[in-house]
């Protein structure tokens, strides 16, 4: 299925592993020029060499911390000097923080919120007047099923996905009459670094524990009906359709990757 993103322009953060890493390289697979912006400079470059040699469309690392209100125009800039348009725009960065409410400070508040929403709604503004240039774009919001179903401890995280989906569902009307579509996906358990470490210590007490066993014991415990940790590239092609031209229907939908597990569609 030709996807007709060759020759379009793709931004994504938290480009440089999981998630993120998937969508754009399956982005530049599909012939688009993929932006990817990450904070570690090492894990960064890696990625940007591992995409361009299994793609074929071109890649533009950008070191940046998105939370940092400076941040936005910095990379739509490089990636204007470097593609000279953007058609895509993947708001994949965040890391889980989940708390009971009375643990979370003003700080992890604070720091979630301009990581998780502020970022997403500076790098949208930057790129909007851009995408109006080119007759139109698509932005996909990567949130969680939590911000849909929240249950206990799991703030902020639940609280600022729950505005990302806002978020998308405001902006897919607003922008419509510049043939600018605005999608979410929310995230179930799909594998990640993040899960990777917090496995370590289990697999530091028993040397035997591989981490797929880590993966489907806690696939078991969440009660995910397919029995399975999602992967990463699962995840990532679902977000290259939905920036696809076989999208164009689409605006305004928020669709759960995550195996069956949440409680509403």
């Amino acid at each position: 299925m030709d996807f007709g993103l060759a020759n379009k322009v793709a931004i994504v953060t938290g480009g440089s592993s999981g998630i993120g890493r998937a969508a754009a390289h399956r982005l530049a697979m599909e012939g688009a020029g993929v932006v990817i912006v990450a904070r570690n400079p090492d894990v960064l470059r890696t990625a940007a060499e591992d995409i361009q040699a299994n793609a074929q469309g071109r890649v533009l690392p950008i070191q940046s911390d998105v939370s940092e209100a400076a941040s936005a125009d910095r990379i739509v800039k490089a990636t204007l000097d470097r593609f000279g348009r953007i058609d895509i725009l993947v708001n994949n960065a965040g890391t889980s923080m989940a708390k009971p409410f009375d643990a979370v400070s003003d700080g992890d508040w604070e720091a979630d919120f301009n990581l998780k929403v502020w970022a997403a709604v500076r790098l949208i503004r930057a790129v909007i007047p851009e995408m109006r240039r080119v007759g139109g774009g698509k932005i996909i919001n990567v949130t969680a099923i939590v911000g849909r179903t929240p249950g206990p401890r799991t703030m902020p995280t639940s609280i600022a996905r729950a505005a990302g989906i806002a978020l998308t569902k405001a902006l897919s009307k607003d922008l419509a009459k510049d043939n600018i579509l605005v999608n979410t996906v929310c995230i179930g358990f799909i594998k990640s670094g993040q899960h990777e470490r917090r496995y370590a210590p289990q697999r530091t007490a028993n040397p035997s524990l591989t981490l797929e066993e880590c993966y489907a014991e806690e696939a078991r415990a969440r009660g995910v009906p397919l029995g399975r940790v999602g992967e990463s590239h699962e995840a990532g092609d679902v977000i290259a359709f939905l920036a696809s031209d076989r999208a164009s229907y689409l605006t305004g939908v928020a669709i759960n990757i995550d195996g069956g597990t949440s409680a509403v569609v």
